[in-house]
């Protein structure tokens, strides 16, 4: 589905870095495309959107957003088909979470439709970017900012709307090593959590770090009333699979961010007839499940990662070890369903996929 931006200018770089690029070798998020696209709010209304040769930004010391941290975004992704169209996967998932977050932080809505356009427009303007191998994708990054050049802790007036992109190839590279947190927060009830906010990534990089630092790629979030129920992991949601039943932490509460790769995930699901629950779900159901095999699977669900398998789990200074990889038939049978549908193999009968080109 091509863009109907009529009042949308474009630029186009005279100095490509397509040639650049070592396509076999594409680290996450550090390499950019040619062009970005740029949409102002001021004055009530949204401005005209251009797209740009990427470039830096000139702001001024006092903008809002760095000192009260008015800033959200989202992330999709495009590939090229098995018969070389462009096509972004749910991006009308993206487009109703990202106008939700406007809601939360005090921020001017962003039609749904404007969005879709808007990254249909530069996608499309930066097509050759997409790369061809299996598990490669273009990452499309979608944020606002509030501008004002104001201190004083009040909702912004003035905002900034871009999109960049990057080719990306897998996000992690062997399953994980995840850590059960039950001392820092990254979410409480009435707070952000819901929200894809800038803070909430910013609270979690401490705790990830202590993470890391004792050999975990993520750490599991915990409620933070009590620390007795799981919530969510660092980059995806998270998913385990008991006695042949998928269970998931229910987005009831407004703790955890709404996942579009976990809604996707239950839907095949869904539709392959395997049983799942969304409830709520305590640590020790997850560690007594591991300790008497009722636990076989567990994975990360989300954009970047897509279907990130878990290995380890650890719980109070002890590894919890799940069963290889090999045995996982669900979560293989739905990250291959996933992948095939992207690349037009699988059929689609979702309509997830959204033509650009």
């Amino acid at each position: 589905m091509s863009t109907t931006l009529n009042n949308l200018s474009v630029t186009r770089t005279s100095d490509s870095k397509l040639n650049q690029v070592d396509w076999e070798n594409l680290p996450f998020g550090r390499v950019f495309s040619d062009h970005m696209l740029v949409m102002d709010y001021k004055d009530g209304a949204w401005q005209a959107p251009a797209i740009l040769p990427f470039q830096n930004l000139q702001l001024h010391p006092a903008t809002s957003a760095i000192h009260y941290g008015q800033s959200i975004f989202e992330g999709l992704k495009a590939y090229k088909n098995q018969n070389d169209e462009v096509v972004i996967f749910r991006p009308q998932s993206n487009a109703k979470r990202f106008r939700e977050s406007c809601l939360r932080m005090c921020m001017p809505e962003l039609p749904e439709e404007l969005f879709l356009d808007c990254v249909a427009a530069l996608v499309g303007v930066d097509s050759n970017w997409i790369p061809s191998q299996p598990g490669y994708s273009l990452y499309i990054r979608p944020f606002l900012f509030a501008t004002d050049d104001f201190i004083g802790i009040k909702p912004s007036e003035s905002y900034k709307f871009m999109i960049f992109t990057c080719p990306v190839g897998a996000y992690y590279s062997q399953p994980l090593r995840v850590k059960i947190e039950e001392r820092y927060t990254r979410a409480a009830e009435g707070g952000v959590g819901r929200a894809k906010t800038a803070g909430n990534y910013a609270a979690s990089l401490y705790p990830a770090k202590l993470g890391n630092k004792e050999g975990y790629h993520q750490l599991v979030w915990t409620d933070a009333k009590e620390h007795k129920y799981v919530e969510e992991s660092g980059t995806m949601n998270i998913v385990f699979v008991k006695n042949g039943k998928i269970i998931t932490p229910s987005e009831e509460s407004d703790t955890i961010l709404p996942g579009i790769t976990k809604r996707s995930v239950l839907e095949l699901a869904a539709h392959f007839g395997i049983p799942f629950e969304e409830r709520k779900i305590e640590v020790t159901e997850i560690i007594d499940g591991i300790k008497d095999g009722s636990i076989t699977d567990a994975f990360g669900a989300g954009t970047a990662a897509t279907i990130a398998p878990i290995q380890t789990i650890g719980f109070r200074g002890q590894d919890y070890e799940l069963p290889s990889l090999e045995t996982r038939e669900i979560s293989s049978k739905i990250h291959a369903t996933l992948d095939g549908i992207k690349a037009g193999t699988h059929s689609d009968v979702f309509n997830w996929i959204y033509k650009v080109i």
